[in-house]
């Protein structure tokens, strides 16, 4: 059996991390999330197709040939003209397999797979409190898709889209009845609502998909990749360090005395912590990366080669690669009123649903000593501030 996982679009909803990367290539638990995906397919599939387009040198080298087990083909969609376009590309590679479908920037689990694989046609589906932001599942007979709706104004059902999808290649059939969609593209959620008028597309329901859509939600799903990580510690530990829950730390990293770490967290290869500094839970520390004196870190991402050296604060945040965080910088991450952080999206303020976030720094971000950040604020790729800056707006330049 084979996969077809879609990885060639642009993410302007993740800028700024995807100025400078795919989607697929962010990083939760310091794992790429396209490798989360086949991490969870390993077993089930004999090869994966994988659709890129933007930057697409960057995931053909990430993932090369073959990953545990699974062959890599990557096929490219040349122009970006919507979902189902993406899909037809890998039509000649899938050939006469059954083949699962699904976007490489997601987090789904083995066993959703598992069922959907007991159907001819299968879709996966969430139930949400709030399904208005996604496409949502029309059901009949209580088991099976009628349609998909995009977006609806009215109640529809709390079952959403959840990208995911096990398929016969007699669905290519059905790309021919597509026309562009009120946005100017070809959507493969119509080519499914056109396979619905003829055949039986079982709705398979699950509890542990997880949508990255903006990057505040990196952050849930870091959280969650970390629960489940064991202690592994392949680097030193000096004398003087607290250490307690799981902990995992990378080949050639250092754990210097009097640093203080609360699990789960995850560090990886090459990187010096401490001394003196305090590291809480759901924090992923990168390769090559420097957190040091009396610095405070807690649930957050920080890329490879990013050092914190030394007095400073993160929370709640997403920091880069090649990052460097100036002595005294202090990420603000809650409102005083306790409401939900907001934070640009372009020209839209959006409410993040958030109690608690702090700042998404792009790769190569340089911050001066004594920076303040205020809550929900952006640093697009090499952008820097001023010794004792407050960053009130997004740093786009």
């Amino acid at each position: 059996m084979k996969a077809v996982i879609l990885a060639a679009g642009k993410s302007t909803r993740t800028e700024p991390l995807t100025i400078t990367r795919p989607k697929p290539l962010l990083k939760v638990g310091n794992k790429e999330l396209i490798k989360h995906l086949l991490d969870e397919l390993v077993g089930l599939v004999d090869e994966a197709v994988i659709v890129v387009g933007y930057k697409k040198e960057m995931i053909i080298d990430a993932l090369g040939e073959e990953y545990s087990g699974i062959r890599i083909v990557c096929v490219e969609q040349k122009e970006q003209l919507g979902t189902a376009h993406a899909v037809l590309q890998a039509e000649s590679f899938v050939g006469e397999d059954d083949f699962f479908l699904a976007v490489g920037d997601d987090m789904y689990k083995k066993e959703d797979f598992e069922k959907l694989r007991k159907h001819d046609y299968a879709i996966l589906g969430q139930r949400v409190e709030n399904p208005s932001r996604f496409g949502i599942l029309e059901l009949r007979d209580e088991d099976f898709l009628k349609r998909i709706v995009e977006k609806p104004k009215e109640h529809v059902s709390d079952f959403v889209n959840c990208s995911a999808f096990k398929l016969k290649p007699k669905v290519f059939d059905y790309f021919k009845n597509v026309k562009k969609s009120a946005r100017g593209e070809l959507e493969f959620t119509d080519v499914i609502s056109e396979l619905c008028k003829d055949y039986k597309v079982r709705v398979v329901e699950t509890d542990s998909w997880m949508a990255v859509s903006y990057p505040w939600d990196l952050l849930k799903a870091n959280e969650r990749v970390l629960k489940e990580i064991r202690n592994d510690i392949s680097g030193e530990i000096e004398n003087g360090v607290m250490i307690k829950g799981r902990v995992s730390v990378g080949r050639n990293s250092v754990v210097m005395s009097g640093s203080y770490i609360e699990g789960p967290v995850i560090i990886g290869d090459n990187s010096k912590i401490g001394p003196n500094c305090y590291i809480r839970g759901s924090t992923s520390i990168g390769s090559n990366c420097h957190v040091g004196q009396g610095c405070d870190i807690k649930n957050s991402i920080i890329g490879d080669d990013s050092n914190i050296p030394h007095l400073s604060y993160v929370g709640d945040s997403v920091i880069g690669e090649g990052c460097n965080v100036g002595a005294g910088t202090v990420v603000a991450n809650l409102r005083h009123d306790k409401e939900n952080i907001k934070s640009m999206l372009r020209d839209e303020l959006v409410d993040t649903g958030m109690k608690k976030l702090g700042t998404i720094i792009g790769d190569g971000v340089m911050t001066g000593v004594n920076t303040s950040i205020l809550p929900g604020r952006k640093f697009w790729p090499n952008t820097s501030t001023r010794p004792g800056e407050v960053v009130e707006k997004d740093k786009t330049k």
